[in-house]
């Protein structure tokens, strides 16, 4: 094996305790009683999981405690196809608003609201109940109807999580946004769904700095005219409010019923299985986001799958992930309310007013699940930041890292420098089916660079260009059988379901292809990303993922580099193409011709002659969509004589100009 970080046999940095004390673990002894069976370990339980989907996703919907008016009479449909999307518990009426307000105590906290220039704000699960109940109630007054759009621009805050339960109570539909989104992108996004009503925010403190937000909700009033009534919450309390058109303060709309005309429950509308609850948008680099639509409950039950049984969450855990309503671990991390757990929302940057005040508030507020981006724990690392010598982590349980592969150099420095003893959830999955395919697992080791399994009821498999499923090589990754998270359509897709099909299904016939260049590791079952298959590098027919190449380079930051981007080019009258490294040089910094010797060398040295790109540029900004992912495919069509107009999801779609008409790769 050419690769040194794809390694059959990687180092272990972790192992359980009590494994036998997991949930995972009673739930396979649970298994094996109900069903009189055998299974002896993790991939047993996997295994079976994937080949009898109606036991093990029934016995998913009693073990988490999933509340319902009425019980499925079938589980699902076996003989359907799965890009037919196929019907999940078909006769169940349930809500997902209800399956996150159970718990009604008034001594139990349910959310935590801070961040940047915020104090803390502590809400009950009795206050969360009774606040949903008054915006639900206002909704209904406003005309508010199953199958309507609310959408939100508005911060990781408190209103935010009760006016998305307060909508899903009623059976409408939740799509929220973050306000670091150009109005550009917004409009991209909104337009195409017709919102009714739009919750936002007066302005936002971000990086140090007040930022009023009032002249971007105008604009998108302007040109969004379905929107009916706009929410203002007063985020900052010292900004104006401004004279917003359609507007109402927050509290007004609370108070639209009078308190003691107010129902004593809310009545949440009993819904199938597969009523739409939640919109959400793929980056769309490139063109308009796709409009991908999730019903409440197949979220509900997958994502209680992996507080609870793969997470070991309970009641009794606190859980924080650092996120913008923009990016579907907001989604994740607000389902935490379905297990009983405290949530922490922060906003703003997660660097200030230090770098390690996200640490020390996982010591104030006792946060036992942590989480934030891969981009975030590699910049801890190049700062020297070590939480571990500046905090006591002593509630600590588990650190969650997503949204691009996590580097093998990442998963050293969480053990070194973060918790000794700690499960480290690499964890992966995307916006599509805003949930995970591969990810954490309580009850099984930790190994470096390697996420620690495919989860449960997830049949993916690693397929190369022939159909072939393979273990311990390089391929796409595909899901080969149906699950209950899978969209239930693209908003506005036409009958045939044309951008549904060409979006999942448009490689192989009936079988989810996902997008994503994967390894799976036949010896541990740990998985490996290896970047997007549509970025994925090709040259002379040998194809590797973008992040095998970027962990070898991000060893060069001493040297100098601070940032890089490697995508392939189309070679001109050939079928081939080229591997270009771009490399974003520190401050003062010059690309040498000695470093770029030295890179080629490692490269070549540990990966293999093949991957070592035909050129390495310097460049002074490299692409990054607003969630913090590089943008690769956009460059690589630039740089191989195409046209790109950037959507509103690039944080800095200028960066863009710098790669059209490179001379030295126009021979």
């Amino acid at each position: 094996m050419e690769d040194a970080n794809l390694t059959l046999d990687p180092k272990c940095l972790w192992t359980p305790s009590h494994p036998e004390d997991t949930e995972m673990e009673r739930f396979r002894l649970a298994v094996n009683d109900l069903y009189n069976l055998s299974l002896a370990n993790y991939q047993e339980l996997y295994e079976w999981s994937v080949s009898e989907p109606e036991q093990f996703w029934g016995a998913v919907w009693d073990k988490t405690g999933i509340i319902s008016s009425t019980k499925a009479n079938r589980v699902l449909d076996t003989s359907a196809r799965m890009d037919s999307i196929p019907k999940w518990f078909e006769g169940a009426l349930l809500n997902v608003a209800e399956n996150m307000l159970w718990c009604r105590s008034a001594d139990k906290t349910a959310i935590i609201a801070t961040g940047e220039g915020h104090g803390r704000e502590s809400i009950s699960y009795a206050e969360l109940y009774q606040k949903v109940l008054q915006c639900a109630e206002a909704m209904k007054v406003m005309g508010i109807q199953q199958g309507d759009r609310v959408a939100a621009y508005i911060p990781n805050c408190a209103e935010a999580v009760i006016a998305m339960l307060a909508a899903t109570s009623l059976g409408a539909i939740w799509s929220s946004t973050s306000p670091d989104f150009g109005t550009t992108g917004v409009l991209d996004r909104f337009t195409q769904i017709q919102p009714k009503i739009l919750f936002s925010v007066n302005a936002v403190y971000y990086n140090g700095k007040t930022l009023n937000h009032v002249p971007k909700v105008e604009a998108v009033i302007k040109d969004l005219p379905s929107v009916e009534k706009v929410v203002m919450i007063p985020f900052v309390k010292e900004a104006s409010m401004g004279e917003v058109d359609k507007s109402v303060t927050w509290d007004c709309f609370l108070k639209t019923v009078p308190e003691n005309q107010l129902p004593s429950e809310i009545e949440f509308k009993q819904l199938p299985f597969d009523h739409p609850a939640f919109i959400l948008f793929s980056s769309g680099t490139t063109g308009l986001p796709k409009c991908i639509v999730h019903s409440g409950a197949g979220l509900l039950l997958q994502l209680k799958k992996e507080h609870i049984i793969h997470g070991n969450m309970t009641p009794d855990d606190v859980f924080f992930y650092y996120t913008t309503t923009g990016w579907m671990m907001w989604n994740w991390l607000v389902f935490g309310l379905s297990v009983g757990a405290t949530i922490v929302l922060w906003d703003g940057s997660p660097f200030k007013p230090a770098p390690i005040s996200l640490w020390e508030l996982a010591d104030e507020l006792n946060v036992t699940h942590w989480g934030a981006s891969a981009k975030y724990i590699q910049s801890l690392q190049e700062a020297k930041v070590y939480p571990m010598d500046l905090c006591r982590l002593d509630k600590l349980k588990a650190v969650y890292s997503t949204g691009s592969p996590l580097k093998p150099e990442s998963f050293e420095f969480v053990y070194e420098h973060i918790k000794k003893d700690v499960m480290l959830g690499s964890i992966t999955g995307g916006t599509d089916i805003c949930s995970l395919f591969a990810g954490h697992n309580a009850a099984l080791p930790v190994y470096r660079g390697e996420i620690q399994c495919i989860c449960l009821g997830m049949k993916i498999e690693a397929w190369t260009d022939d159909k072939k499923s393979v273990k311990g090589e390089p391929a796409d990754l595909v899901c080969t059988t149906p699950f209950p998270c899978m969209p239930v359509c693209m908003y506005g897709d036409d009958e045939k379901r044309t951008k549904y099909k060409n979006a999942y299904f448009n490689v192989h016939d009936d079988i989810w292809y996902h997008g994503d260049f994967v390894w799976i590791n036949p010896k541990t079952g740990g998985v490996i990303m290896l970047g997007r298959s549509d970025g994925t590098l090709n040259p002379s027919g040998v194809r590797f993922g973008s992040a095998e190449i970027y962990n070898v380079v991000d060893r060069f930051v001493d040297q100098g580099v601070e940032d890089s981007l490697c995508v392939g080019q189309k070679i001109k009258g050939e079928d081939d193409e080229r591997v270009v490294l771009f490399l974003k040089m520190k401050k003062d910094v010059a690309l040498t011709d000695d470093l770029v010797k030295s890179i080629k060398v490692k490269i070549r040295s540990e990966l293999s002659p093949r991957h070592v790109p035909a050129f390495i540029l310097p460049i002074s900004d490299i692409p990054y969509t607003i969630n913090g992912k590089k943008v690769e495919v956009a460059v690589k069509k630039i740089i191989s004589g195409q046209t790109v107009v950037p959507s509103g999801t690039l944080s800095n779609p200028e960066s863009l100009d710098l790669y059209y008409n490179i001379s030295v790769l126009a021979q």
